[in-house]
């Protein structure tokens, strides 16, 4: 057993180059929003257009108004909608090009390979970044809403491709724990984007380009990092039958362990992936076997877009402000940090309370902390101390997505499935991911104007009907081999006596 937990300098050097592709999806996904008022003003400058009066530029007038400026013709009442149209385009064009590029991971990563998959594409990251970082030299507007698509293309061929490898490189007893890795990769993407997003280092009218072209530089750094990443040696094995590679491989990335059980392992998946077939998407959805895993797969990704975690960030200043803090930017960067220090522990607590109970645990911790931030929020105007049980459960939520729905779901999926179908699964899984982030990023603002502080009970609904789904539907694979976990839902049967069928399981394979 300590042999399988054993970290060798080539497997750590393998994760850390993978997970440098979730660093830039996080990275992005923050990025945009510290310098939304800066980025606006230049488009309206740009486009010769009325800013909308929250970010109005210029000084006011003796009746309130704002000048017009000279140059600007038509429409004056539907300037400020076109200027929220570029801005929408700017913010969700990164989650279009996830979901058109996540449908051909499976595809890509089987015809180059994860290694060179992942090096391929990290050329779309670099034009991306590229694209922004050079905003001002052209029509911003367009020059940046381009560049946000191209990087969600990277971003999202890279949320398959990096659980896939990570997934498939990891010993059985560190594979929670290294999968937890995407979302600490996330979150201190998130973080750091927030921190140089302060107008007095990059959010500023002179540095914003530079501030969105900047995660660049990781992908500049994974893509030679990558050149010294040994192959998946289940993909060699598997996919390409090249026993020696695959030996030299895990030989790379165990050290001096023994190779043969996990070539044992990797064996009995080949023979169980040949007699299955290459799986499709259109046959994950239509064969009976694979339709329990599919419904898991998908239900655990849309449990994390919708848990509430995008309100949470959204309403976070603006509750700060009300508890009087002088400068709630600050106090959203330290709900950032709780948010990556949580990460951490989940990273080892992953393996010591298994998937499951992680992500049941956070999903309960969600839903009683959403109704706290209800009654905070309605009772706000009443009692001013409401503000701080709101701030609490701001930071109380924060901890319970990290512990379990933040992370779990961008591994679990690698592990509910063989090496036939999981290309085409995470492939399904990391679309449904994307069309989710995209619904909420495009409908939030609406469904929140219309139910105000009563916004956070739709979301404690959904919370209560994903912590029931989970309970029944959902099954441990803490330290089971893939053959061990596709036996459950060969056999349609789930949680409640999962765990007994799966020691039963081990128990005769050992004897």
């Amino acid at each position: 057993m300590q042999a399988e937990k054993h970290l060798t300098g080539t497997l750590v050097l393998s994760v850390f180059t993978a997970v440098l592709g979730f660093f830039q999806y996080g990275y992005s996904l923050g990025v945009i929003n510290a310098p939304q008022k800066v980025i606006e003003a230049h488009y309206s400058r740009v486009l010769g257009i009325v800013p909308p009066d929250r970010h109005a530029t210029g000084a006011a007038g003796e009746d309130g108004t704002v000048p017009i400026p000279a140059d600007t013709s038509g429409d004056l009442a539907a300037s400020p909608h076109v200027l929220t149209m570029y801005w929408s385009l700017s913010v969700s064009m990164f989650a279009v090009g996830g979901m058109v590029s996540s449908f051909t991971v499976g595809w890509i990563g089987d015809r180059l390979g994860r290694v060179k998959a992942m090096l391929v594409v990290n050329v779309l990251s670099i034009t991306g970044n590229l694209l922004m970082g050079l905003a001002k030299f052209g029509p911003s507007h367009m020059l940046i809403i381009a560049g946000r698509a191209v990087t969600g293309l990277y971003c999202g061929l890279s949320s398959g491709l990096v659980p896939m490898y990570v997934s498939e490189v990891s010993p059985t007893a560190l594979r929670g724990a290294l999968g937890t890795l995407h979302q600490l990769a996330i979150v201190t993407g998130i973080l750091i984007s927030q921190v140089l997003g302060l107008d007095f280092l990059l959010g500023n009218d002179e540095m914003w380009p530079l501030l969105l072209g900047l995660s660049g530089v990781a992908a500049l750094l994974q893509f030679f990092l990558l050149l010294l990443c040994p192959e998946s040696p289940r993909y060699l094995y598997i996919k390409l039958g090249k026993v020696e590679e695959a030996k030299k491989s895990l030989k790379r990335l165990r050290g001096n362990c023994d190779p043969m059980k996990e070539i044992a392992e990797m064996e009995k998946e080949k023979q169980e992936a040949a007699s299955e077939k290459k799986v499709s998407i259109r046959q994950l959805f239509t064969s009976s076997k694979y339709r329990q895993a599919v419904i898991v797969a998908l239900m655990v990704q849309i449990s994390q877009q919708f848990s509430g975690i995008n309100a949470i960030f959204y309403y976070s200043t603006n509750i700060f402000e009300r508890a009087g803090v002088d400068q709630p930017v600050y106090a959203t960067i330290g709900v950032g940090v709780v948010n990556t220090v949580f990460t951490v522990i989940s990273v080892f607590l992953v393996e010591k309370a298994g998937r499951r109970s992680l992500f049941l645990a956070g999903l309960m911790g969600m839903l009683i902390s959403a109704m706290a931030m209800t009654v905070g929020l309605v009772l706000l105007s009443q009692f001013t101390w409401m503000s701080y049980v709101s701030m609490v459960a701001i930071f109380l939520f924060v901890i319970f997505f990290e512990v379990g729905p933040g992370p779990i779901p961008w591994f679990i999926v690698a592990e509910l499935f063989s090496q036939g179908p999981r290309p085409a699964a995470i492939a399904v899984a990391g679309f449904c991911n994307w069309a989710c982030n995209f619904i909420v990023g495009m409908c939030f603002q609406y469904i929140a104007d219309l139910c105000g502080p009563y916004v956070f009970v739709i979301f404690a609904a959904l919370l209560l009907v994903f912590f029931l789904f989970a309970y029944f539907k959902v099954p441990e694979t803490k330290g089971k081999s893939f053959e061990e976990i596709a036996a459950v839902f060969r056999r349609k049967k789930f949680p409640a006596k999962a765990m007994i069928e799966l020691e039963d399981l081990r128990g005769s394979e050992e004897a």
